[in-house]
């Protein structure tokens, strides 16, 4: 069987190098930073971060011809809600932004992401969740995937979900449209809280608590750990258990990704489809892996007008 390649935008890092850093990360001005736990977050004993946050720019590791900023040793997750610039669709979107389960790309795949969202009329969530070995990890020193004691990253997920939809009224969001959208690990927790919202991972800490966490749309962009765990070679994750109450769901992935292989993609889309959920899905020959919304050169790259098409299509906001 073919051995999943699972490094993320952790490897990329890793083999690029890094320049400045910076302790712990910040919004820009204009945008509040806010704890999704009311305390000490749960099972916060199972992530034991090397040292305190911090924040790491690329030194050799160019998307677009910009470096990437990379957030390490998230133990205490928040959210910042970035509100829409002009008319106000209802719609929002919670962020997910990938970095192998060990890191976040928060601009890359995080706050270029809302400008984007909030361009077009979307309340953007970004969450920074914990980091590292919240979800299944890549670590070269056994070259394998390490499971966590706990699933802190889905932790954070539901958490998120809960609270945009109890403070809807408050930032003016339909609580009928709400949505999450990730990248590479970012894409699997996608397809896990798509998959993981009857009932919460963790103890309810309040009424927050009590709102569904099941997203009302899903975007998942080169998803990744969706072949793990299984002994056949093109088999679904089964701790991704799929079932027709999974929401509708988006699938953008190149071709020639060689860190999160396009079977990834293909293997979701297939379950999706037997489930009889709603699914999008787009494959370009060209791309690679963590790209973001950068404008390249590559078709791939035009990404966001499908999914602005897609909300379109499944009823979510107006084209």
């Amino acid at each position: 069987m073919m051995k999943p390649l699972i490094l993320a935008l952790a490897a990329l890092f890793a083999s690029a190098g890094l320049g400045a850093q910076a302790p712990s990360w910040h919004p820009s001005t204009g945008h509040t930073q806010l704890p999704i736990w009311p305390g000490t977050p749960p099972d916060a004993a199972a992530i034991v971060p090397s040292g305190p946050e911090t924040v790491e720019v690329s030194k050799d590791f160019l998307v677009a011809g910009k470096p990437v900023t990379a957030v390490l040793n998230v133990s205490r997750p928040t959210m910042t809600v970035f509100s829409p610039k002009g008319k106000n669709t209802g719609v929002a979107v919670v962020v997910f932004p990938g970095g192998g389960y060990m890191e976040l790309a928060i601009d890359l795949e995080g706050t270029e992401v809302c400008d984007w969202l909030t361009s077009r009329g979307i309340t953007c969530v970004l969450l920074k969740y914990r980091v590292p070995d919240s979800g299944p990890a890549w670590h070269d020193d056994c070259q394998c995937n390490i499971h966590p004691k706990a699933p802190t990253a889905l932790e954070d997920a539901q958490r998120a979900v809960g609270l945009v939809r109890f403070h809807a009224a408050e930032w003016h969001i339909d609580p009928h449209k709400i949505g999450v959208l990730g990248f590479s690990a970012g894409g699997h927790l996608v397809a896990d809280i798509s998959t993981h919202f009857a009932e919460r991972a963790y103890a309810p800490v309040d009424a927050a608590d009590k709102e569904s966490c099941r997203p009302d749309f899903a975007v998942a962009i080169y998803p990744g750990h969706m072949l793990e765990n299984t002994t056949k070679e093109f088999e679904l994750n089964p701790e991704i258990p799929v079932t027709s109450q999974t929401p509708p769901t988006f699938l953008l992935q190149a071709e020639n990704d060689n860190v999160d292989g396009v079977k990834q993609s293909l293997v979701y889309y297939i379950a999706l489809k037997n489930a009889g959920v709603p699914v999008e899905m787009h494959l370009y020959a060209q791309g690679g892996h963590a790209f973001g919304l950068r404008r390249t050169n590559l078709p791939i790259t035009s990404w966001p007008h499908l999914v602005e098409t897609w909300l379109d299509t499944i009823g979510m906001i107006p084209e």
